[in-house]
């Protein structure tokens, strides 16, 4: 049987530039076939041969989380998958710089299941495909923190499938625009969420759906998006739709932020002319009557 394989849709023009605008340097690395690691302030991706093969972000949950959250793979056989990979488990420190020697261990925790053969491959595949959109949408968030990127031969193309990057913007800024529509204000994005007072009615309250009433429940004016998304083992823009749809609708809030202390009064002019000093003395003592 003959495969064709069909290219993606074109983007328009203005799209085109939009998504190009999300990180001049990783459309550089793509159009240059780079591997290595590209460090920026919110996530980490990395690129084998221009092709994005993983991302980490501390504001997602990483595939471990997904597998394991809702009995899609056990707890332990996760965690022995993980033993056989070399190397931290956690998302590069953007203040450090990553060593493109070591891959992923999610990454490489998945690629060894898929040789034991433990979960089906399309299963593993689609799983590994949420997590990399999820965290990429966060490491391609705006930034006034420039990226940094290190050349190496630590990442690779594996049997795990691999994004192209025009592919990862294209998905990020359908998500940023769906949130927008959804509700423009970002502040409930990554502030703690505390219950609207008062709350909707009770005609509001049949339309919540029971994503969102997982959500709701477990608002409590401490936990962000982020939080929440880990406690429900969630991709954490599934969550922030619920998130800001439940703002929309007046359920929650994000936590005020502190009032910034009222300007220190100027201080008075100093002079040394006896006579206005005197003036000035005697006018404070008449305002003390």
């Amino acid at each position: 049987m003959t495969m064709v394989r069909i290219p993606p849709p074109a983007l328009p023009v203005r799209d085109r530039r939009a998504a190009r605008a999300l990180s001049p340097m990783l459309t550089r690395l793509a159009e240059e076939r780079a591997t290595g690691v590209l460090v920026r302030e919110h996530g980490v991706l990395y690129l084998a041969e221009g092709r994005v093969v993983h991302a980490e972000s501390p504001l997602a949950p990483d595939l471990g989380v997904l597998l394991t959250a809702h009995g899609t793979l056990a707890a332990t056989a996760w965690q022995r998958a993980a033993a056989q990979t070399p190397g931290p488990a956690q998302t590069p420190d953007p203040a450090q710089a990553p060593d493109p020697a070591q891959a992923a261990d999610p990454a490489q925790a998945a690629e060894a299941l898929l040789r034991s053969g433990v979960l089906p491959t399309g299963a593993l595949e689609l799983c590994h495909l949420d997590a990399l959109y999820d965290a990429g949408y966060f490491a391609l968030a705006p930034s006034g923190t420039p990226g940094r990127f290190r050349y190496g031969a630590g990442p690779r193309l594996g049997p795990l499938p691999s994004v192209p990057v025009v592919a990862l913007e294209r998905e990020t800024l359908r998500r940023r625009l769906l949130l927008h529509r959804l509700w423009p204000d970002p502040a409930a994005d990554s502030a703690p969420l505390i219950r609207a007072d008062p709350a909707p009615g009770p005609a509001a309250a049949l339309s919540v759906t029971p994503r969102q009433r997982a959500v709701l429940d477990r608002v409590d004016g401490v936990r962000t998006a982020a939080d929440l998304a880990r406690d429900l083992g969630r991709q954490a823009f599934h969550t922030l739709v619920d998130v800001r749809r439940l703002t929309a609708a007046g359920w929650i809030a994000p936590v005020p932020a502190d009032p910034a202390p009222p300007p220190a009064p100027p201080p008075r002019p100093v002079t040394t002319d006896p006579d206005i000093a005197l003036l000035k003395r005697l006018r404070d003592a008449l305002e003390a009557l």
